[in-house]
């Protein structure tokens, strides 16, 4: 893969001092039961005359905001209008692996993609994206993301803000470079220019009372540290997945790819005026794209180039004018409290260690490539099984220079701690991305709810795009050790297996097999297909054979004689 491009062919395009002088751009949006989704080739004028080619949804870039409703049953047509191949994420959502949208779920140029699922995430800011392996930040980059706004019972018994684009503003936040001839480029640290919703240099009018801003960082690798111009204070009220327990009165949020949180600002007192929503790159921490230092022994080429790289910029002029006929004008004192699970109900802990991959010739320890548990990511391999109902702790341990955003397909978590420590004020709520520093090891608790498949997986990775792209991925299987893989048989006898869970060879009933007899053994997968079979002949009296070739999964082994039946289960990790 290309990982960079020529640096006098890169366009850096620098605006950020300059008078915001475009009207920011409010998506449409889209309402259920059925959406359509039409992904393209378009183009868009960024920089006049010149024209710039995207990839867009329903429209020249980005996609229209998708409205959903908690407990909805919908259905989403994605068409694929391009002569590639893509995917569509639908990134925070709690549904089976097979309407995730992950690598596995590709949708050929001329087809369509039709997931049906009912919504069971919690009010609160989420998007899509595509998720095609090694081709994540080139479609990304090119346009292809879009925000879901949910609502449900309970966010709708609080006074917030949501009459969309009027004083519920979504912003879906990049940085995007762009070469020589005005077209986007991917796989480089040249990204100089800001986009909010695909405008470059906004502003928008609001009214002057209270308003929510829905905040979405899409950047391919860019942090963002938001805030107001003369440190005005806002509140936060949601992460990743939903409302916090209360609003957190802050000055500065941090915000990395994938991120999302709502915030509330009161400009009851600002009618007539101006304030920039900014971000203060220049008080990121060292490690963090976008900060003053990215690495300590190496940097990213073209990084300190870049004027936006340490240095404060602004994002987004807010024009405030009247206020609406009901305005909103106190900020809510609390909310539902939050539910995190218990440590003393965990049934596993397992670590996820971030390294830097050493057998990749000329490795470089701030581009990469990365891995996580020292394996590149393989579609036909299975990294991690868990079990249904299973509470789990993750332990992030990050031996990088460069600070890596982890997400999580399928669940929301809560963050423990950060290097023993309780997380940051705003980010003890639902998240399903976590940005972990060099060094730092975080963990975070999470159950696996609702959907297990034996062979259809879930994804989790480093959400910087080109990271991703270059193997820091990899899948976990959910399995069900409740579901029944053959049918019953009269008078089979159980019969244990060992090891159990196994990876490579495992034994079966010890002692109870006559010596003389021949065996016939056959392995089901949970679909109750033969994945295996063969005849052991009467050497010993024990039954010995090698899983290793099967994937991994809850399997059930039945073993025959002239006149019994026996059968038992084993997971092969």
């Amino acid at each position: 893969m290309t990982r960079s491009i020529i640096p006098s062919l890169v366009l850096l395009i620098t605006l950020v001092t300059a008078k915001a002088q475009n009207p920011l751009y409010i998506p449409d949006t889209l309402n259920g039961p059925i959406y359509n989704l039409t992904v393209a080739y378009s183009s868009k004028v960024f920089f006049p005359p010149n024209v710039t080619d995207t990839y867009g949804m329903n429209g020249d870039i980005l996609a229209p905001v998708l409205l959903m409703n908690k407990g909805d049953s919908i259905t989403l047509n994605v068409i694929n209008d391009l002569n590639i191949s893509t995917t569509m994420h639908w990134h925070g959502f709690h549904i089976s692996a097979a309407n995730d949208g992950g690598p596995h779920q590709v949708i050929d140029p001329g087809t369509t993609w039709s997931p049906s699922f009912k919504v069971r995430n919690d009010a609160a800011t989420y998007w899509f994206h595509p998720h095609l392996h090694e081709n994540t930040e080139l479609q990304v980059t090119k346009g292809l993301a879009g925000m879901i706004i949910i609502r449900d019972s309970i966010e709708s018994t609080y006074d917030l803000p949501r009459t969309y684009g009027v004083d519920d503003i979504p912003l879906i936040v990049q940085s995007k470079s762009f070469d020589a001839f005005y077209q986007l480029a991917s796989f480089n640290s040249y990204d100089s220019t800001i986009l909010i919703n695909g405008t470059i240099d906004p502003y928008v009018e609001v009214p002057s009372q209270v308003i929510r801003l829905r905040l979405l960082a899409t950047a391919s690798s860019r942090s963002f540290l938001f805030g107001l111009e003369g440190d005005l204070p806002f509140y936060q009220i949601a992460t990743d997945g939903g409302l916090l327990d209360q609003p957190v009165s802050m000055t500065r949020l941090r915000l990395s790819t994938g991120e999302r949180a709502e915030i509330l600002i009161d400009l009851s007192a600002l009618q007539g005026q101006s304030i920039f929503l900014k971000s203060f790159a220049s008080e990121l921490e060292d490690g963090i794209i976008g900060g003053p230092v990215a690495g300590v022994s190496d940097t990213l080429p073209g990084y300190y180039s870049n004027p936006l790289n340490g240095n404060d910029y602004n994002l987004l002029r807010l024009d405030v004018v009247a206020p609406t006929t009901n305005p909103v004008t106190s900020i809510p004192s609390s909310f539902a409290p939050l539910n995190p699970w218990n440590e003393a109900d965990v049934d596993v802990s397992r670590d996820m260690v971030f390294t830097l991959d050493t057998n990749t010739l000329f490795a470089s320890p701030v581009e990469g490539p990365f891995l996580i548990n020292n394996a590149p990511f393989d579609m036909d391999s299975i990294n991690v099984t868990c079990f249904l109902d299973e509470v789990e702790i993750w332990r992030l341990i990050n031996q990088t220079e460069l600070a890596h955003p982890f997400h999580i397909h399928d669940i929301q978590f809560y963050v423990l701690d950060v290097n023993g420590n309780p997380p940051a004020p705003g980010q003890h709520g639902q998240k399903d991305v976590v940005l972990v520093m060099p060094g730092d090891t975080v963990r975070f608790i999470t159950q696996f709810e609702r959907f297990a498949h034996p062979t259809d997986p879930y994804m989790f990775h480093c959400h910087i795009l080109h990271h991703e792209d270059e193997g820091m991925m990899g899948h976990f299987l959910v399995i069900d050790t409740n579901a029944v893989s053959v049918p019953e048989i009269m008078g089979t006898q159980q019969i244990s297996v060992s090891p159990n869970p196994s990876s490579d060879i495992i034994s079966i009933g010890s002692g109870r097999f006559d010596s003389v007899q021949t065996l016939e053994v056959e392995v089901y997968n949970i679909l109750g297909q033969k994945v295996q079979s063969y005849l052991h002949t009467p050497d010993n009296l024990q039954v010995s054979f090698d899983v290793s070739k099967l994937q991994a999964g809850l399997y059930t082994v039945v073993v025959r004689s002239i006149n019994k039946q026996y059968s038992g289960k084993f997971l092969k990790i």
